[in-house]
């Protein structure tokens, strides 16, 4: 079977506090796909979402006091790569920096007229 009939779309959302080291990962990404001829759509930007997480100075549940809260922005980017499924998994296996959070998500189109 040809590999090119088969067809299967990885869904790549890469998450990060460090907008420029999630962009650089992501320009990477987009141009291993281009070199290998893959179809790659996106990358797809999300609004940033702000996170903020209380600090109790205290770990005893009868301390009501607070440090100010820790506020981070968690910025998200994400790709599709059509076809091309050893191209994707080698991109979704690959060692990232600890900042980034990479989740990958495989799905199988079947094709018309094709059982299985």
């Amino acid at each position: 079977m040809n590999n090119t009939a088969m067809t299967f779309v990885t869904r790549l959302t890469l998450q990060s506090g460090d907008r420029a080291a999630l962009d650089g990962i992501v320009s990477d990404i987009k141009s291993t796909a281009e070199r290998k001829g893959a179809a790659l759509k996106g990358p797809h930007s999300h609004p940033p979402k702000k996170i903020s997480v209380p600090q109790p100075c205290r770990l005893h549940t009868d301390d009501d006091r607070h440090f100010d809260s820790w506020e981070y922005t968690v910025f998200t980017r994400e790709l599709e790569i059509h076809g091309h499924d050893n191209l994707a998994r080698n991109i979704a296996s690959q060692n990232f920096p600890d900042s980034v959070h990479i989740e990958a998500e495989v799905e199988q189109i079947h094709g018309a007229g094709r059982g299985n």
